[in-house]
């Protein structure tokens, strides 16, 4: 087996279209070698914990109201592509993610961490909903099957906060830079939302050099 590790995150409109594609090719290749972890990457870890105006904050990363209209056309295009529903306009606020990254790593610890993803991703592509608000976080989690009042109760503390910064700051110190960036056997970083046929390539690899 490989280790295949995905830092993300959950607002990432390319990290979302990137699982899209790698769950395509996995589907397809259900003989894939590929153990997946996911890991913390803060697009924005100035962002006020209570996050900002997402039109605002668009405007002021991207230089302006037609520089954001222009990249975000792209990733609707990319998404429109392949069938991926994204509700840009349902989206009001763009919150701080370090709540929602603890979420994923408790997750993982009951083995439901893909489920966590796909959850994050639904609410904040799909639902428009303010996945750095802790109760919708709490009723996401009781989605996937964790314990709504234990998670209240984890997030309202400081639990795994200084963890979940500490392995952000790690992947900066060893060069990432943007995500989705998926690092494969430990080894080869890839980064950006690859598609079906570059995944499908690496497990034919993988798969024909655990048979020799």
């Amino acid at each position: 087996m490989t280790k295949l590790d995905i830092l993300s995150d959950p607002i990432c409109p390319w990290c979302y279209i990137g699982k899209a594609h790698l769950d395509k090719a996995l589907a397809d290749h259900q003989d894939h070698p590929f153990i997946i972890e996911w890991h913390p990457f803060q697009l924005n870890p100035d962002m006020p914990p209570s996050g900002m105006n997402r039109r605002e904050y668009l405007e002021k990363k991207f230089g302006g109201k037609n520089q954001a209209i222009k990249v975000y056309s792209k990733i609707e295009q990319s998404a429109s592509a392949i069938g991926l529903p994204i509700d840009f306009a349902a989206m009001e606020r763009t919150p701080n993610t370090i709540d929602a990254h603890r979420l994923i790593h408790w997750a993982g610890l009951e083995d439901k961490q893909q489920l966590m993803v796909d959850a994050l991703f639904n609410a904040y592509f799909c639902m428009g909903l303010d996945i750095g608000d802790r109760n919708i976080l709490c009723d996401v989690a009781e989605v996937i099957g964790l314990e709504c009042g234990v998670m209240a109760r984890l997030l309202d503390s400081d639990s795994d906060v200084k963890l979940i910064k500490d392995r952000d700051a790690h992947s900066r110190l060893m060069g990432v830079s943007a995500v989705p960036t998926f690092i494969v056997g430990n080894q080869h970083a890839i980064p950006g939302a690859q598609t079906p046929d570059v995944w499908e390539s690496l497990i034919s690899e993988l798969n024909g050099q655990s048979a020799d």
